[in-house]
Order: structure tokens, then C-alpha cells, then sequence
């Protein structure tokens, strides 16, 4: 939105305790206009996620809900996970509805998919935790 000077077009939500600074959006751009590195950086930054967001979609297209589970939490677990005794620990705090919007789901198909993926000791959940205990099977679901 800083930089076409259109509404945001998406809405953040913390994970953890944040502080936020608000720029106004033309001492942004004066900023960028004297910082020709950071502007380049932010453009490559735009572009990776543009060209990531394109692949996933065309990855997921093909997969079906439960390979496509299987492969976020993967990537959630390489991202933003932590090793335990136990297995990998997401520290990241998502409920059943934003991990089903993830994979364009619903939250019932979502639970389903937990529930049978606990019966085979490939997960273990908490109230918005979870830890992966067989990467390994979450490999071999999500390559189909």
C-alpha cells in the first residue's frame, strides 16, 4: 500500500509480542527514492515472494488436501521449527481454520486430517501446538 498508494491488501497478525512504528507513506517513498539499495532490496524481496506464491499455486493445484497439509506443515517445521526431545515443535500458533485457509480446506477436513495423522504417532497437538514426530511420513504423504 506504501508503495502504489492503494488500500493494504492484507491484514498481519502477530505471533509474539511486537512494537510497531507507523511511517507515513510519503516519508517512505522520499526514503526509497535517496536509498536506491533498499529499493532494489524490497523489489527483489516482492519479486521472491511473487514467484514463491506462483509455484505453491501451481504445486498445490495438482496435490490433493491431504498432500498439500502435509507439505505446509513440512514447511512450517523448516521455517519456524524448533527441535524437541520430543520432535519438531512449530512455534508458530495456528488454529485449525487458519491452517485449513493455508491449504485452501476446510477446518473440519483440516481436523479430520489431525485426527488420523495423531492414530498413526506422526503428530501430537495441543491447544494451537503442534509437534511433528515423524517428518518422515509427512514426506511420503505430501510427495503423493
Amino acid at each position: 500500500a506504501a508503495l502504489t498508494g492503494r488500500p493494504r491488501s492484507a491484514t498481519v497478525t502477530a505471533l509474539e509480542r511486537v512494537r510497531t512504528v507507523a511511517v507515513q507513506r510519503e516519508r517512505f517513498t522520499e526514503f526509497l527514492a535517496r536509498s536506491p539499495a533498499v529499493s532494489f532490496a524490497l523489489l527483489g524481496l516482492a519479486s521472491d515472494r511473487t514467484r514463491a506464491a506462483d509455484r505453491r499455486r501451481l504445486q498445490f493445484a495438482s496435490m490433493t488436501v491431504k498432500e498439500r497439509f502435509a507439505t505446509l506443515l513440512l514447511d512450517l517445521a523448516r521455517i519456524h521449527g524448533r527441535r524437541t526431545a520430543q520432535g519438531v515443535e512449530l512455534s508458530v500458533p495456528l488454529s485449525k481454520q487458519e491452517l485449513a485457509g493455508s491449504v485452501g480446506a476446510s477446518r473440519e477436513a483440516v481436523q479430520r486430517l489431525l485426527k488420523e495423522l495423531r492414530e498413526r504417532d506422526v503428530v501430537v497437538t495441543g491447544r494451537r501446538a503442534l509437534v511433528i514426530l515423524r517428518p518422515d511420513v509427512l514426506r511420503r504423504i505430501a510427495a503423493g
